[in-house]
């Protein structure tokens, strides 16, 4: 019978938690590195007739995923949690299969998944997410708040719209007119590229929309702010080499944050 490699062995990459067996797990949380633990939050929404109802959870899982690889080099161990697929998605709520729950249950969710963690024994935990419906982000700011509160200790967020963060990602990604548009379609084509219907993406002209300007104006959903088909950017110029690149720099963005986290 073939047998798995000793733990020791598994620390030059990132874990997901769901793989491990319990003995596994208190090896990491017990040994003599610090640990850290992510949880991927995403969403289960419209995300225009070429990508996948999972755009976010498949992106915030790769994000945690990327980050951990350059966690476990620096000597820190890592184990990716399962992903929250279920998020406040209230925007898409006009499109078949878009999933939303109310920010109670959002809140309750994440947070709860925080501190179960933090029981585990992990040093730290973090918190990454590719959906940026602003109630969602409201509430995972809401959570950060909470757990420092109840742990006291921080709970790490690398919040993408927050400009120190935005400024290191894509012009698309900058100027807000980017569900589903190059940005978000070329890191799905880096991640899971079997999932982008590529014929239809190719197909889309560009559609821009000022999201931000829309949100102001109090917009609270897609149809409102003229997203017809659930995007806005331009899913033809994707392309998985752009999404790899913004992969690098997203997970570079979450190593930094816990690591720094970490060391104080």
């Amino acid at each position: 019978m073939h047998e798995g490699k000793p733990v020791e062995q598994e620390s030059a990459r990132s874990r997901r938690l769901g793989e491990l067996t319990y003995p596994e797990v208190e090896a990491i949380v017990g040994g003599p590195r610090p640990s850290a633990a992510i949880i991927p939050v995403g969403s289960t929404e419209a995300h225009g007739p070429h990508l996948p109802l999972a755009t976010d959870s498949i992106i915030s899982e790769g994000m945690a995923t990327r980050a951990g690889e350059l966690l476990a080099a620096r000597g820190i161990e890592c184990v990716v949690m399962p992903t929250i697929h279920y998020a406040v998605t209230e925007w898409a709520r006009a499109f078949k299969g878009s999933t939303s729950i109310g920010e109670a249950s959002a809140f309750n969710l994440v947070l709860d998944t925080c501190r179960a963690a933090k029981s585990i024994g992990f040093d730290r935990v973090a918190i990454v997410s590719a959906h940026l419906e602003p109630g969602h982000i409201a509430v995972l700011r809401r959570v950060a708040r909470a757990y420092e509160e109840a742990e006291g200790e921080p709970l790490v967020f690398p919040d993408k719209t927050r400009r120190k963060n935005a400024s290191r990602l894509t012009a698309e990604f900058q100027s807000g007119s980017c569900h589903a548009g190059q940005y978000e379609t070329s890191l799905v084509l880096a991640l899971r590229p079997e999932l982008v219907r590529q014929e239809l993406a190719g197909a889309l002209p560009r559609h821009e929309v000022a999201l931000v300007e829309h949100i102001q104006a109090g917009a609270s959903g897609f149809l409102e702010c003229g997203m017809e088909q659930a995007y806005c950017g331009s899913p033809a110029d994707a392309s998985a080499a752009e999404g790899e690149a913004t992969l690098a720099v997203l997970g570079a963005m979450i190593a930094d944050a816990i690591a720094a986290s970490l060391t104080g």
